[in-house]
């Protein structure tokens, strides 16, 4: 591929949610989606062809006939680089470039491809894709590494999506990854045990999840406009001790969201402004011996 190509063709290798959102945004900044890879016949194919329908492109099973300029690997971290030695073979690679999506495994992963010719890199939204919901990438940080060619293209390519993109280090990948494993998928099961502890006071989780929202929002608003101790407020901040204890006597009710109850109290002590600090941290102590 040349590296002045305004807008290269595009092959998906996979059909999942990262897929269909990429494959969306990038279909919408002008990019042609050429083909959706399926691993295997039946529900991945079915996929695969789903998508290929809604971009305009072909789905097919691998051995393929042809690949596109850039290759996105859109599969399980685990399937990666088995994805790419089977698509090493019966290809020129030299001129391509081919990217995956992992946030926590690096361009290493491809490098049988890079063995034969192709530039590579690691291409990472910091974004949740699920399956009711396609965001769009526009204002999402990319954290890009690998080959120079390939990272070039990337960046280019993330610009056109409307996103921005960051350099990352191989060694820094998995802090990285785990960084954005607390500010998604750790978060929503904090949320699914709030939902625990709503049904301690009678409350049934739909309509706990509905009174959530407005203060969900505002929480999540004083953290943009200021910072984690500008957003923080209740108990802890104001060193109220017997309603800390107050909470840990109620929790016992529910005692996985005790664990998680002290676990971010800890963490609240640890890094946020409270009165009374060693008090409330005896207090925490006193609970988990208890």
């Amino acid at each position: 591929m040349l590296p002045g190509m305004a807008r290269p063709g595009i092959t998906m290798v996979g059909a999942g949610n990262l897929a269909r959102a990429l494959a969306a945004s990038l279909r919408d900044a002008g990019y042609k989606i050429e083909g959706v890879i399926a691993r295997s016949r039946g529900a991945s194919l079915s996929r695969a062809q789903k998508l290929a329908k809604e971009t305009g492109s072909r789905a097919s099973v691998i051995p393929v006939e042809t690949l596109a300029d850039v290759v996105w690997f859109c599969v399980p971290d685990a399937e990666i680089a088995h994805a790419a030695r089977v698509l090493a073979e019966g290809f020129d690679w030299a001129g391509k470039v081919a990217f995956h999506s992992s946030g926590a495994l690096t361009s290493d992963e491809l490098g049988g491809l890079r063995q034969r010719g192709a530039g590579v890199a690691s291409v990472h939204p910091l974004m949740t894709f699920v399956r009711a919901a396609r965001p769009s990438l526009a204002g999402v940080p990319f954290a890009i590494e690998g080959d120079g060619v390939a990272v070039k293209i990337a960046r280019r390519m993330v610009n056109d999506l409307g996103g921005h993109s960051y350099a990352i280090r191989k060694t820094d990948k998995a802090a990285y990854h785990a960084w954005g494993t607390f500010a998604s998928p750790l978060f929503t099961a904090l949320l699914a045990t709030t939902e625990q502890v709503a049904s301690l006071a009678g409350v049934k989780p739909r309509e706990a999840r509905r009174r959530m929202i407005p203060i969900l929002r505002q929480t999540l608003a004083n953290y943009s406009a200021q910072d984690a101790a500008g957003a923080f407020s209740g108990p802890i901040v104001r060193g109220d001790v017997d309603t800390v204890k107050r909470h840990l006597r109620v929790l016992g009710g529910v005692p996985a969201a005790r664990e998680v109850y002290l676990a971010l109290a800890r963490a609240a002590l640890r890094y946020l402004p409270a009165r009374k600090k060693t008090e409330l941290e005896n207090a925490l102590r006193s609970a988990r011996r208890g």
